[in-house]
């Protein structure tokens, strides 16, 4: 991947003939059709069709998975992969506008540059952040904040430790990459919060 000047990712100039971007759709696809008719599951949690923030791997994940929820559903697809199953609920990864405008506010008044320094927390952002309106689901997961920036930083390849991308969980602590967020595209939501949104991506699904 590369920087687009607009702050999200995009296909390098060159990629590696082995990157999954490259990865033959259906071949990808029965490999996780056969794994999803196995272990059966309930819930399926995906990137979006921008793949997050624009990389070309995390979008053909998105594709991937898609594809293979439809065809493991339909029962003379592939018969020697397994028994037919459908995922009761999918779910897409999300980043909220408004949680990022936060963000973006914080480091501002803390007068530090980080993630988005030239953002306008009231003004236009990547298509990567969607409204609000649009996040039906979030997770409160901040009690584990720490092992997560924890786990960004291990991953060296991808995120240098000492960063700009650190600056917004510098200043406002554990809780700004602390909730995880997401968007329902199949299946029946659950109860809701207080917020109105899903706190229990399982909720609703038959537990057997």
């Amino acid at each position: 991947m590369k920087w687009h000047e607009d702050g999200h990712a995009v296909p390098a100039d060159t990629i590696h003939a082995n990157a999954f971007w490259h990865a033959d759709l259906t071949e990808a696809a029965d490999h996780l059709v056969a794994v999803v008719r196995e272990v059966r599951p309930q819930v399926l949690v995906t990137y979006d069709q921008f793949g997050g923030y624009g990389h070309p791997d995390h979008i053909q994940a998105h594709r991937v998975a898609m594809y293979a929820a439809q065809l493991a559903a339909v029962p003379s697809y592939r018969r020697d992969l397994g028994e037919a199953w459908e995922i009761a609920k999918i779910y897409w990864s999300a980043m909220s506008a408004g949680r990022m405008r936060e963000g973006l506010r914080a480091l501002r008044d803390a007068g530090e540059k980080g993630f988005g320094d030239d953002w306008d927390p009231d003004g236009p952002l990547p298509p990567m952040f969607l409204p609000d309106e649009d996040v039906t689901a979030e997770v409160d997961a901040t009690a584990y904040g720490d092992q997560k920036l924890a786990a960004l930083r291990a991953h060296a390849t991808q995120i240098t430790a000492d960063g700009p991308f650190f600056k917004v969980s510098d200043v406002q602590g554990p809780q700004a990459l602390g909730v995880e967020e997401f968007r329902l595209v199949k299946g029946v939501p659950g109860p809701v919060g207080r917020a109105g949104r899903e706190t229990d991506l399982f909720a609703g699904v038959d537990p057997d």
